[in-house]
Order: C-alpha cells, then sequence, then structure tokens
C-alpha cells in the first residue's frame, strides 16, 4: 500500500467534544468521522484494524466449532414479545414500525432471532451440539452516549450462541469458548484478565467477563496477585472477618451535632472511621395485578463506615431478590422518626428488618445513628444492647487487602474495560420461545444455551486506552492498520531513495508483511508524527545519507532510538520482530 493511493487525514488538535483519550486519538488520527450522538464513520484507517480484529475472531471460532451466519438488524417484534424482552428492555431498545404499522426493532443483541432458528432447524439430539455465531451491526438508544466508540449507540460485536441436549453439555461448550476466547485476547496482543461476574436471576457460576486493563477503565476487577481468583466487583466475596471480640464498653448516647456521615463522627470522637456502621434504608413493595402498590416494607442494610453497599448483593439477599428501592426520606421519617445522617438499627420508631453485613455483625463496641439528631451511640453490641440482626449477608464491596476467598493471599483492585462476555443461559430463551429437539425416546427437551459476545468496535477504544503515549497510538501489531510504515525523506526528489524505499516495500510484501510505504513527499518531522499518532508499531527511514553508508534506520513505535541497520539486512529484521 501507498500512501498516494490511501486515504490519511490526520488532526493536531482532537475536538473539543472528545473526553477520553482513545476518542481523542481515533478523531486526530482520521480513524473515525462523528455523523451523530453515539454514531460514527469508521474511515479507512479505522475500518483497517476491524477487519483484523475480526479476522483473528472468525479464525478462533471456526477452530473452536462454531459455524457462521449472519442474522439481520432489523427484526420484527413478533419475536421479541415471544421472549417478553419487547416490553421489559427498556427505551434502549430502538422500536420502529414500518408502512404497515407493523412493529419491528433494531436490534442491540440476537437471542430471539438465533432461538427461532435453532427451533426449526434442530429438531434431533443428534444435530446437538450447535454453535451458531455472526459479527453484525447493533444498535443501543443510550440515553448520554459518550467516550466515542467505547459508549457509542450504533457498534459492532461478534455474538455466538450454543445449542446443547443438556446441562453437562452446555458446561462443555462453554468451555470451549472461553478457551477460543482465551487465544482470540492472547492473538490481540493485549493485557487482560477474564474474571467470574454475576450471573443474575439464572444462577449458577457459568459467567465471565473479560476486561482489557487500563487505568481509565470503568470496571473495577478483583483479583489475588499471588492465585489465579478474579471477579469483578460485583461478584468479590467480602469474607467475615472471624469471630465477635466480647464487649469491652459500654453503650453511651453521645452528642455528634452536625456530622451526619461516618467519617466526620469518627474525626470528631477522635476513633478510626473502621469503628463506625453506616445505616442505608431499602425498601421492597408488593403489587396488586394491576400494578398498584398495596404494600410497602422497610429494610435497614449495615455496613462497616468505610465499606459501601453493593447493590448486586443486596439483591440477592432473600426478600430483596424480587427488586427493591432506595427508601423515600418520609418512608424513612415514618420508621425511624429522625432523618437521614443519624439512623441506626437501635429504638426505631416502626419495626425494620435488619441485614447486616458480615463484617457488622462480627463488630463490638461499635459506633451508630442514635435515631435522633445530632446524636450518635457509642459501644455498642450484639445480643447485649440490641437483638442480632435478621440476616447476616455479604452485602459490600470488597477492598484492595482483604482476604482472597480462594485463602491463598489478598485481593488487589485494578481498572478494566469489559470488552467481551461469556454467558451460560440455560433455558432462559428455549422455555420462552419453546425451542426443543427430540431426546433418544422420542420426547421433547429444551435446549440448553449459553451466548458469548465480544465488543469489536469497543476493542479499538480500549486498545487504545492500554496502549498510547504522549505522541499518540501504539498498536499491537496484530491489530495495528498496517504492521510496518516505510518513510523515505526525498521520495519525491531522489531517484536512489524513490528506488530504495519501492524494493523494501515490494520485498516486504513478499514476506507477508503488511506495510505502507509513504510517497507522498512530506517533511520528515510531520511525516513521522503522523505515523506515530497512527501507531504503526514498525517504522524504516530511508534517507540519502543513509543510502551512501548502505543503511536504514530502523524503529518500533516504543522505542526511544532508532537502530541503524543494513538496508539488506531490514526486511528480515523486520520480519523477525513482527514476529516474536
Amino acid at each position: 500500500m501507498k500512501a498516494s493511493q490511501f486515504f490519511i487525514a490526520t488532526l493536531k488538535e482532537a475536538p473539543a467534544d472528545a473526553e477520553v483519550i482513545s476518542h481523542q486519538l481515533m478523531m486526530r488520527a482520521g480513524m473515525i468521522k462523528r455523523l451523530g450522538a453515539g454514531i460514527y464513520n469508521y474511515m479507512p484507517m479505522g475500518l483497517r484494524v476491524i477487519r483484523k480484529i475480526e479476522a483473528i475472531i472468525r479464525e478462533e471460532m471456526n477452530r473452536a466449532g462454531a459455524v457462521e451466519l449472519l442474522m439481520p438488524v432489523v427484526q420484527p417484534a413478533e419475536l421479541w414479545q415471544e421472549s417478553g424482552r419487547f416490553q421489559a428492555y427498556g427505551p434502549e431498545l430502538l422500536r420502529v414500525k414500518d408502512r404497515h404499522e407493523r412493529d419491528f426493532v433494531i436490534q442491540p443483541t440476537s437471542e430471539e432471532v438465533v432461538t427461532d432458528i435453532a427451533r426449526q432447524e434442530l429438531r434431533s439430539y443428534r444435530q446437538l451440539p450447535k454453535n451458531f455465531y455472526h459479527i453484525q451491526t447493533k444498535f443501543r438508544d443510550e440515553r448520554r452516549p459518550r467516550f466515542g466508540i467505547m459508549r457509542g449507540r450504533e457498534f459492532t460485536m461478534k455474538d455466538a450462541y450454543s445449542f446443547d441436549r443438556d446441562q453437562a453439555s452446555a458446561a462443555k461448550s462453554y468451555d470451549i469458548m472461553f478457551a477460543a476466547y482465551k487465544r482470540i485476547f492472547d492473538r490481540f496482543g493485549l493485557q487482560y484478565r477474564a474474571v467470574a461476574a454475576d450471573t443474575g436471576a439464572i444462577g449458577g457460576d457459568r459467567s465471565h467477563e473479560f476486561q482489557v486493563i487500563a487505568d481509565t477503565g470503568e470496571d473495577a476487577i478483583v483479583y489475588c496477585p499471588t492465585s489465579d481468583y478474579a471477579a469483578n466487583v460485583e461478584l468479590a466475596e467480602g469474607l467475615s472477618p472471624g469471630a465477635r471480640p466480647a464487649p469491652a464498653e459500654a453503650m453511651v448516647k453521645t452528642p455528634t451535632p452536625g456530622k451526619s456521615t461516618c467519617a466526620d463522627v469518627a474525626a470528631l470522637l477522635g476513633l478510626p472511621l473502621q469503628r463506625t456502621v453506616k445505616s442505608l434504608v431499602l425498601a421492597t413493595d408488593e403489587k396488586n395485578e394491576a400494578g398498584d402498590i398495596v404494600k410497602s416494607s422497610v429494610w435497614l442494610l449495615l455496613v462497616r463506615g468505610d465499606h459501601e453497599l453493593n447493590e448486586v448483593k443486596a439483591g440477592k439477599v432473600e426478600g430483596l431478590k424480587n427488586g427493591w428501592r432506595f427508601a423515600t426520606v418520609a418512608e424513612i421519617e415514618d420508621h425511624f422518626g429522625c432523618k437521614p445522617g443519624y439512623l441506626g438499627p437501635i429504638g426505631t420508631k416502626k419495626p425494620v428488618k435488619v441485614v447486616a453485613d458480615r463484617t457488622v455483625a462480627a463488630m463490638a463496641d461499635f459506633i451508630c445513628g442514635a435515631n435522633e439528631a445530632d446524636f450518635h451511640i457509642t459501644g455498642v453490641n450484639w445480643g447485649r444492647d440490641l437483638p442480632e440482626p435478621d440476616l447476616v449477608a455479604d452485602i459490600r464491596n470488597v477492598l484492595a487487602g482483604d482476604p482472597s476467598p480462594d485463602g491463598k493471599g489478598v485481593l488487589a483492585i485494578q481498572r478494566g474495560i469489559e470488552v467481551g462476555h461469556v454467558f451460560y443461559l440455560g433455558t432462559k430463551y428455549s422455555k420462552a420461545m419453546n425451542a426443543t429437539y427430540l431426546d433418544e425416546t422420542g420426547k421433547p427437551q429444551l435446549m440448553e444455551m449459553g451466548c458469548y459476545g465480544i465488543g469489536v468496535t469497543r476493542i479499538l477504544g480500549a486498545a487504545i486506552e492500554q496502549n498510547h503515549d504522549e505522541r499518540g497510538i501504539i498498536w499491537p501489531a496484530s491489530i495495528a492498520p498496517f504492521e510496518a510504515v516505510i518513510c523515505p525523506i526525498g521520495y519525491d526528489r531522489s531517484a536512489e531513495v524513490k528506488a530504495a524505499a519501492d524494493h523494501l516495500h515490494d520485498r516486504l510484501l513478499g514476506l507477508g508483511i503488511d506495510v505502507m510505504l509513504d510517497d507522498r513527499g512530506e517533511r520528515p518531522g510531520a511525516m513521522f508524527a503522523d505515523w506515530e499518532l497512527v501507531g504503526v508499531p514498525q517504522r524504516v527511514v530511508i534517507s540519502d545519507r543513509g543510502l551512501k553508508a548502505g543503511t536504514v534506520e530502523l524503529q518500533g513505535r516504543r522505542e526511544a532510538q532508532a537502530s541503524v541497520v543494513a538496508l539488506t539486512e531490514a526486511a528480515a529484521l523486520l520480519k523477525g520482530r513482527l514476529s516474536a
């Protein structure tokens, strides 16, 4: 490829609305152009990266035995109504009508369509297992699209769906996809972690997110540096600290004027924040068939003052599994006789159900609100001063330094960007849509399903968030728009430089290297800046002065200095670098 035959459009400055570094650099490198809110044109440079990502995915999916098909972007609403998601999905699902007033959706995912295919085509146990996948454009009507393609409305994903006869076979399909995903992300050349994730209402332990490690990531990843344990923060377990100490203090009602947070109370009393207990008030609603609330119950959840409530874990507590909300101020005052900021489990105005985090249940001589403005209670002990909690559960976010649940060290936390997810679906869709096969006895059985997604376009942003410097992008060679660029100084002025550059270009192509020859005749500084911004992994500089000595300069994108090498050895050296 020669630059004069390609399309290169770089910018010195990023647009003002580009918030994160990946958005800024992709705009500056001419990889994307904004068309509308959360909608982008993928320009030739960016599209080359997408095609390389797709090629790796296809190779490994096919290697794993998956079969590619292509499902439509526009899907009939009937299938989504059959699964129940047409009503439940919310405003992120773009619903449209055709000229005949028939309902359709612009799909963000394709479980319904692939299940419809399976129930029509996979009739016998002899046809199972089967795994279908496609790489397709998606649309999710985000209320606030931001961060460029990281949270756009239109995006590209690889979705795969496995169909099996039973749970044991589904587990094997899951393991095959998990292994394929590891090969895919290894080939991308990105630092990543596969972390255990929440399975929601389906339950079980078959759900993993693939997270690209980046300081700017939205997700917190919990891992143990001395073992293989890794989970997202929603799932990571906070262990019980052990036996509760015996009481050592008397319970005392203590003035805390104007101090409504645990941190302020601890500072006023000169005690560690870890001695305080935070009160969070939730409510659950019972509704009649018409959807009207007929009864509400109030819950008091207690976590240590330096801990935060984990809302996903709270949703798994018995009694809260069917949905909960934070209580209103009116409900709080009605049950506690006090405004928020001074709440606690002692002396409530009306009965509430008390759920203590494991850490709080093991505390002695703790500090909590007195249910009276400007007062807290110190020296509080379970059993002596108040009944044991109604429930004890893990309801907090873990902290760095907590014991690892596998008992092999302590936890650390880093940030990540989710770019892939493997998930066991069970019979959620096959049951709703009656997707059955006939077993050996001729009896119909529900198919067990799994779904496996990779955010193709999201990987571009995640890779840049992880790999960049002050000069621009630093692509891993496997997904770079070009593996190498030849930068000839004076290509339009020197016959010797032109001849050497053209010959090296052809030689590299012959070796299977995806190379760009910059034949634009740009000044060296501008030419180098463009390719450092674009992030091509390897650069070869050819000049009259070097040719007189029979040399060229070879420099990796991460290298501070160029290496002077013989022109006759440049191609082989470059091939070796890219093969390493």
